[in-house]
């Protein structure tokens, strides 16, 4: 496989090969020369825990639930092949669960403003009893769903047998006029003998209980609660708690703490408000909860820094535990400076060491116990530095670009335009960079540029690394330009296996490492 170049270098001792990621399915293709409803644009999607279940939400207010079907039929081969520590052959393959809508659009009399329905952030909470539970918002409403089959039962036997139907109309109605000179038995309830009564005319002996069989199950989504009412601006985030109980939902001056069960009251322990907005100098772009700590979370800025905050130190977190920043080179300071160092996304790593940070212009690794740096950094498309007036001009300089991590931490990912996605190994010595595209051929748009980093890493939390991005030039390695109408925002990592579902308008392309194997919790 092309991995940008590095196929034909060998790989530094203790660093990880490059994968080999090949496609896997597509759900919402699009024919060639097929124009795309605005409506049918992915805005959001997400894995739940297990990885057995997928989200998406798009701008026409809609959730789409899909669920893994290669685990269901070899649930059990699974387990006896993870046990003997062989290598799982099979990729994840996934099919369309459900659809409900989640949001409407609405309008706000007071502001004369008008709420679009888009799904902007879903977040899968614990499942209990067979149910699925999930939280989506638009720019006001965050909304609370379970999700749980429901069977559908019929009466597949009436009391009376159609073909007798006839047989009990004398029947019944004789049996009134003749009881008072029956010379049949009599108990004292004034009911006549089993055997007597079943051995009475056809009709009598056809009776019996009505049968409810279950025929099919649905899938019916409810909506729980609705948490309404606590932002005046727009809402970028919603983090899940580790506790199971709270959730969080940021706008871009406050931090709302939620509880699940609680939908008329929040608590604010974030407000960078300023007395006078003339005085505001940076916005929250981003928040998430710590993946195991849950008194901690982590917020970012449009300036480019992210803060660590305690809530065991103050009911107030206005004053930060940690400050995230990188300081700018003398002399780099720009008209774009502080555009493309704005924040649009942060995703810790699952064991709560690192976080993860997406600006316009790179990824950036950063160690919890390391502040004044980041321990790497990805260069994802450098060849846009020279286009930033251009960008600025068309608005895609304000893209807000998503990123992830893999379950085990060695690797990430995030988007690009002409829908590429870029794949960087941040594990020791790599020189993991791969660049693909949303559709069925990923490795169409594969550039032959080196990779290379430009000083070695002696560990996550000691020595800075920069890696160069494969993509140097304004072109592929094809010749084709790039598109800025097609931008890949939206992408996920499964949570323990090498596979990575991506929202390419209003397609979902879902991709699989080569030779994968479970990730080690």
């Amino acid at each position: 496989m092309n991995n940008g170049g590095l196929q034909d270098a060998a790989a530094p001792e203790g660093a990880l090969e490059p994968l080999e990621w090949k496609f896997s399915q597509v759900f919402g293709e699009r024919a060639a020369g097929e124009e795309v409803q605005e409506v049918d644009i992915i805005s959001a999607i997400e894995f739940d825990r297990t990885g057995d279940h997928l989200a998406t939400g798009d701008r026409g207010g809609r959730v789409v639930l899909f669920e893994r079907t290669d685990t269901r039929n070899h649930a059990g081969h699974r387990r006896d092949l993870e046990r003997m520590d062989y290598s799982i052959t099979r990729h994840p393959e996934f099919r369309y669960k459900t659809e409900f809508q989640s949001h409407e659009p609405e309008f706000d009399y007071l502001k004369s403003l008008e709420i679009e329905e888009k799904i902007n952030k879903i977040r899968w909470c614990q499942s209990a009893n067979g149910a699925l539970f999930l939280l989506s918002t638009n720019d006001k409403t965050i909304k609370f769903w379970k999700v749980q089959e429901k069977k559908v039962k019929k009466v597949s036997e009436i009391n009376v047998d159609p073909s007798k139907s006839m047989e009990n109309g004398p029947d019944v109605g004789s049996s009134a006029s003749s009881s008072s000179t029956s010379s049949k038995p009599y108990i004292s309830n004034g009911a006549y003998p089993i055997n007597d009564f079943s051995c009475s005319t056809g009709g009598s002996a056809s009776l019996h209980l009505p049968v409810v069989t279950s025929h099919e199950t649905s899938l019916v989504a409810r909506c729980r609660r609705i948490y309404a009412h606590a932002h005046d601006y727009h809402i970028n985030s919603i983090s899940n708690n580790s506790d199971g109980e709270t959730f969080i939902s940021a706008d871009d001056l406050r931090i709302n703490l939620w509880n699940l069960e609680i939908s008329n009251q929040s608590f604010n322990i974030v407000d960078v408000k300023p007395a006078n907005m003339e005085d505001l100098t940076e916005v929250i772009t981003s928040a998430e909860f710590h993946p195991i700590h849950c008194n901690m979370l982590a917020y970012s800025s449009s300036k480019g820094s992210i803060r660590l905050v305690d809530l065991r130190q103050s009911a107030l977190c206005d004053s930060h535990s940690k400050l995230f920043e990188e300081q700018e080179a003398p002399g780099s300071r720009s008209f774009f400076t502080e555009i493309i160092a704005s924040i649009s996304d942060i995703k810790f790593a699952k064991n709560g060491r690192h976080i993860l940070s997406r600006d316009y212009m790179t990824l950036k690794l950063w160690d919890i116990n390391m502040e004044s740096r980041p321990v790497a950094t990805f260069q994802v498309h450098e060849h846009l530095r020279p286009k930033l007036c251009d960008l600025y001009e068309n608005d895609s300089i304000f893209d807000k670009f998503e990123c992830c991590l893999s379950g085990d931490g060695l690797r990430v990912a995030t988007g690009s335009y002409s829908n590429l996605f870029r794949i960087f190994g941040c594990s020791e010595c790599s020189t993991e960079a791969t660049t693909l595209e949303a559709s069925k051929n990923p490795l169409r748009r594969q550039v032959q540029t080196p990779s290379r980093p430009s000083r070695s890493l002696g560990s996550l939390s000691g020595v800075v690394r920069r890696v160069k991005g494969a993509d140097n030039s304004g072109v592929d390695a094809n010749g084709n330009t790039f598109d800025f109408t097609t931008k890949l925002l939206h992408l996920a990592w499964h949570p323990t296996e090498n596979s990575l579902a991506c929202a390419a308008s209003n397609s979902l392309y879902m991709y699989y490492a080569e030779g994968w194997s479970k990730i080690d919790h």
